[in-house]
């Protein structure tokens, strides 16, 4: 579906999980196999050198192949098929020696993995670009004032640097999983028919470290054929990351409705607007990143179950990794992108912000209101007081200071002067600042000077 692919992907990201790059992958393995091996005394240093020639993307027939792989249930096989062909062209005793003691679930997935290494690049790059913008926005934004709300309805106030340094916080753990992911997933596979590498007999440890090497990957302390946790720990790390992004996707998208209107995405030619409403100005990327996580958690859980393999070969459930996975790191990579790319162009109308901490004509200021009391009559008396001068306020459509200015039970025990103070958002934000610079001091992106 190319017509959409511009909308919910990424164009770097599709380049490193197209056709050509899954094949390019698989030929890397074969190529380092063979000079591995070569290394090793494993095959002739020459059969390495022709086997590396011919082990370009460009050189393979990928219409035969993609018909080939739909009878065999697996690409690796009539690629290897092809590479050896165009071997034997020049050099027929070096076709003898390719694929030498692999099998076709080693090419597949060190395939996978160097292309999983190549994503996990790409979206580090917006990571950190994302970081960096919604660090500046917190800073910025440290002490606005703003309602927050709670169950969807109006709250106590915060600050919009409070809700991005949440974001922030948020996004800034990602950073963790990313490594401690790629320690565990980029690694070789490399067993031959069942795990054992009996082909290479008494050489098939030594091809394996030489092989890592080669193509700068661990090694592991077992081939994982049908050992699925590192693909499923991928996914379910794209996963957390989507999410994260879900949730600001929805804050945002909120937070621009019309009876609300604090945030706005960048407003331009053709972005956001409706066909037949002149006026709208839509969230264009918030909900494209809404729909990617809606989407993303049905994936990773194909790539869970996917993990319950039969023996030393997958039937089936190893297949359904194949699309999926890479569908993934697709909608991954545009949601991030999306994100990184709006943050920096933020519309705050913080003005609204202030109008809109009094739309509730005071309300959100009874904590506040109460805390106060309870120094004076104790805490229980002081919710139950101050929820009926709230009842009251709702029913009379006064504000809730003049009520409250209006009731002898609370006028007892707190000044007109102590009620103005308690309705000043500024005096109700607790250590919010505080936790802003939290955040900001924790994240990668804070710069040193600050």
């Amino acid at each position: 579906m190319a017509l959409l692919d511009p909308l919910f992907g990424s164009a770097a990201m599709g380049e490193v999980f197209s056709d050509a790059a899954r094949v390019q992958r698989m030929l890397d393995f074969e190529a380092a196999l063979a000079r591995a091996e070569a290394t090793c005394g494993v095959i002739p240093s020459a059969a390495a050198t022709a086997i590396a020639a011919k082990c370009k993307a460009e050189l393979i027939d990928h219409k035969a192949l993609a018909s080939a792989t739909a009878a065999a249930m697996n690409p690796a096989i009539p690629l290897v098929k092809q590479l050896t062909e165009l071997v034997e062209k020049d050099n027929a005793d070096a076709a003898r020696f390719v694929h030498w003691g692999a099998t076709s679930q080693d090419a597949n997935d060190t395939g996978l993995v160097l292309q999983i290494r190549q994503a996990f690049e790409i979206l580090e790059n917006d990571l950190s670009a994302l970081c960096a913008g919604l660090t500046e926005l917190a800073r910025k934004y440290r002490s606005t004032p703003m309602a927050a709300h709670t169950l969807m309805q109006q709250a106590p106030p915060t600050t919009f640097g409070v809700k991005v340094a949440s974001w922030l916080d948020g996004v800034n753990r990602h950073y963790e999983r990313f490594a401690e992911t790629k320690a565990r997933v980029l690694v070789l596979q490399f067993g031959g028919a069942v795990g054992t590498l009996a082909a290479l007999h008494e050489k098939g440890l030594q091809v394996g470290e030489v092989l890592a090497a080669e193509l700068h990957l661990g090694l592991p302390t077992i081939p994982w054929h049908t050992q699925r946790d590192r693909v499923a720990e991928v996914a379910t790390t794209l996963g957390l990351l989507v999410g994260t992004l879900g949730k600001i996707a929805r804050d945002i998208s909120l937070h621009t409705q019309t009876e609300i209107a604090e945030v706005f995405e960048p407003a331009g030619q053709g972005r956001g607007g409706s066909s037949t409403m002149p006026h709208k100005r839509n969230p264009v990327s918030a909900g494209v990143v809404l729909a990617a996580a809606t989407r993303v958690p049905g994936f990773v859980g194909t790539m869970l179950s996917a993990m319950v393999q039969e023996d030393e070969r997958g039937l089936g459930n190893w297949h359904a990794e194949w699309e999926t996975l890479p569908e993934i790191f697709r909608l991954t990579a545009g949601a991030l992108y999306q994100m990184a790319e709006l943050v920096p162009h933020f519309e705050i109308d913080t003005e609204r912000m202030r109008r809109n901490l009094d739309a509730t004509r005071g309300l959100i200021f009874a904590e506040a209101v109460s805390m106060a009391l309870a120094g004076h009559i104790g805490k229980s008396a002081a919710h139950d007081l101050v929820e009926a001068v709230s009842r009251e306020t709702k029913k009379s459509g006064k504000h809730f200071r003049e009520a409250l200015r209006q009731n002898k039970a609370v006028t007892e025990h707190l000044t007109s002067a102590d009620l103005d103070r308690l309705f000043a958002p500024e005096n109700y934000l607790g250590v919010a600042g505080l936790l802003v610079d939290r955040v900001v001091a924790a994240s990668r992106n804070a710069s040193p000077k600050n």
